[in-house]
């Protein structure tokens, strides 16, 4: 099965005894596409360090929701210089987190501004982090509101960034409504292992609306790791469990399904220097 994993942070510190057995397992199981996004300045040097080291992958730069408070504007002004890099695809990871909240919500807001702003300048899409705690939905309900107010939807994004997607949400987690919404505001939705926990059961909804051109699935190593996959650190090469799921979701077959998730990336986080 060809396999991709749309969020992957191969420049997290738990990898650095044996990164290259990870990447070559990765490979042997099928993997031809893996993103390695940033969180803060220094996770997204490491990211580039990590797609220089295997040049089939891709990078993302960005500041997560959790560090918005953390990064000064000197930090802010070495990502946004970064973005332009052609190693870079897209921004983030970046989002909203109301479940944890380990930086205040108002830094959050402005944070999420200033990366969406960046995506839009770069053409590169925005990659979403959206949680709320269990059993409620005030992160996604922000998230639209701020979508929106940014004029995803409008001439301005559909100048920047043509018939592709201006921003992933990755890991989806919420109703199946909001689903409807991001679709419907022509984003992409990527699946991890999240999908398996209790409380998400929206998100098989949201595989089956979700269009075929904008699907992505990913594990989000080390974290979120499936049902049969080590709990202590997720890996790439266990993206096939929430690809088989995605599969099952739509009435696919696994072949049809791969090779759709690696034209949908390619279209969605175009290279002019990836070897395939």
């Amino acid at each position: 099965m060809r396999l991709i994993d749309s969020q992957c942070h191969l420049n997290a510190d738990r990898f650095d005894g044996d990164l290259d057995l990870v990447v070559g397992g990765a490979r042997l199981a099928g993997l031809e596409r893996i993103l390695v996004p940033g969180w803060n300045v220094a996770s997204s040097a490491r990211a580039l360090d990590v797609v220089d080291r295997y040049p089939w992958m891709d990078a993302a730069v960005g500041v997560h929701p959790h560090d918005a408070d953390k990064v000064d504007d000197a930090g802010w002004a070495t990502i946004a210089g970064w973005a332009g890099d052609p190693r870079v695809v897209a921004i983030g990871e970046t989002g909203l987190d109301f479940d944890r909240v380990f930086s205040p919500i108002p830094d959050q807001l402005i944070n999420l501004r200033r990366n969406l702003r960046l995506a839009l300048d770069t053409g590169k899409p925005a990659i979403l982090h959206c949680r709320s705690a269990d059993g409620a939905r005030d992160a996604q309900d922000a998230l639209v509101d701020e979508l929106r107010a940014a004029g995803i939807g409008g001439p301005d994004w559909a100048t920047a960034f043509g018939d592709r997607p201006p921003a992933i949400i990755h890991s989806y987690s919420g109703p199946a409504d909001y689903a409807r919404i991001v679709v419907d505001l022509g984003l992409a939705i990527s699946f991890s292992g999240l999908v398996f926990r209790r409380g998400e059961e929206a998100a098989a909804v949201a595989a089956s609306i979700a269009s075929a051109d904008r699907l992505m699935v990913e594990t989000d190593s080390p974290f979120l790791s499936p049902p049969g996959a080590p709990r202590r650190r997720n890996e790439p090469e266990w993206v096939a469990i929430t690809a088989r799921w995605l599969a099952e979701q739509r009435g696919e077959t696994e072949e049809s399904l791969g090779a759709g998730l690696v034209a949908s990336y390619d279209r969605t986080l175009p290279s002019q220097r990836r070897l395939s």
